[in-house]
């Protein structure tokens, strides 16, 4: 007989968002078997390492603004959408008009491809990419024109450059490979792309670059109207589920993709969580050390499998199999791990998210079991 779930009160799901404070609290001391038994959080059961989130979770004072936030849920977030809006214009030196908030960064990339693309206004893109608003920019009528990456995986800047088109996509760091474009090929790209053409620079993996030839583009939009930067929640903050992200351009460039957004498209718990966060400085360092210390580890391991690399400045990596890696994610889900998807252009690189040290033992050995 199927049984028939029972709605969750309010008290249950704090106690539900406490239990998750506690453990984000509790969780450097806990010890490697324990946490490797927590590690998969999917509900199935399975290390999932395809989506690159973050392993540790939300700030515990994001799930203190979460329980909070139980009392204003009767109320539209008009409110909340301000001041976290005020909040990020000031943490990036820019005015209020200028920010844009979406039910994570991948609305701002669906508004972009509705405000700048179409029939005769196509989108250049890298191969690959982060596919997404490629899927955008078909449903509106454009042509999608993708760019090869370079041999060492940078956008191929110089054959983006557009004659007419919409919009230009440049996520960076890059999403599948992980690699970063240099700073210089990206103002020198920006100070030459056309005036008629807006450039989106997707800056979601931000937060994880750590090489010096890496720079945000934000400090460049007071300079030129036709630059979007889009960022996430979703990565270092940890809260994928809660989707949250936002756009910054000048105050004209927010307005056109203000007329392709819906009124109140971010909920209240994902805005005070991200106020939250913000203040937490203090968990985003820690998320950033645990990634590139287990991203080392794993680096090493693969070289000693005899398997390269892509240099990595992400919370993922992608690594060179010597094979297609369709059976080889095939076989590693059968033994409860799940990596990321086969990319078409990149056949036999295997891209893998890194969770925590448990999860990676995890993926290491079931790997070795796999090749072998």
């Amino acid at each position: 007989m199927a049984t028939i779930a029972q709605p969750l009160s309010r008290r249950g799901f704090v106690q539900i968002l406490g239990a998750g404070a506690a453990a984000a609290v509790l969780r450097p001391q806990i010890s490697s078997a324990l946490r490797l038994a927590e590690a998969p959080a999917a509900a199935s059961g399975v290390v999932r390492l395809s989506s690159n989130e973050n392993p540790y979770g939300p700030s515990p004072a994001a799930f203190n603004a979460m329980r909070k936030s139980f009392d204003l849920v009767w109320r539209y977030p008009d409110e909340a959408v301000d001041e976290l809006t005020a909040d990020l214009a000031k943490l990036h030196g820019v005015a209020g008009d200028q920010i844009l908030l979406g039910a994570g960064s991948s609305q701002i990339l669906k508004l972009a491809a509705a405000a700048f693309t179409g029939p005769g206004k196509a989108l250049v893109m890298a191969e690959p990419t982060f596919e997404a608003i490629g899927h955008y920019a078909q449903a509106a009528g454009a042509e999608v024109v993708k760019v090869p990456l370079t041999g060492d995986h940078r956008h191929d800047l110089e054959r983006m450059l557009p004659t007419g088109a919409g919009l230009v996509y440049v996520c960076n760091p890059n999403n599948p490979t992980a690699s970063l474009t240099p700073k210089g090929e990206v103002r020198s790209f920006l100070e030459r792309a056309p005036a008629g053409t807006r450039v989106l620079v997707d800056e979601a993996y931000f937060h994880y670059a750590g090489s010096g030839d890496y720079e945000s583009v934000i400090p460049q939009i007071k300079d030129r109207p036709n630059l979007v930067v889009a960022r996430t929640f979703s990565k270092v903050y940890g809260m994928a589920g809660l989707r949250l992200g936002y756009a910054i351009a000048q105050a004209e460039t927010i307005q056109q993709l203000l007329t392709q957004s819906v009124w109140d498209n971010v909920n209240i718990m994902a805005l005070t969580a991200g106020r939250a966060s913000l203040g937490d400085s203090a968990h985003v360092e820690r998320s950033r050390r645990l990634n590139r210390e287990t991203r080392g580890y794993v680096v090493s391991s693969l070289n000693a499998m005899g398997y390269q690399t892509i240099p990595s400045e992400t919370n993922f990596l992608m690594a060179d199999l010597g094979r297609d890696v369709g059976s080889v994610i095939d076989a590693l889900k059968q033994r409860g791990v799940e990596p990321g998807r086969r990319f078409p252009a990149m056949p036999s690189h295997l891209r893998v998210t890194i969770g925590t040290r448990p999860q990676m033992e995890a993926f290491l050995g079931a790997l070795r079991k796999v090749m072998a």
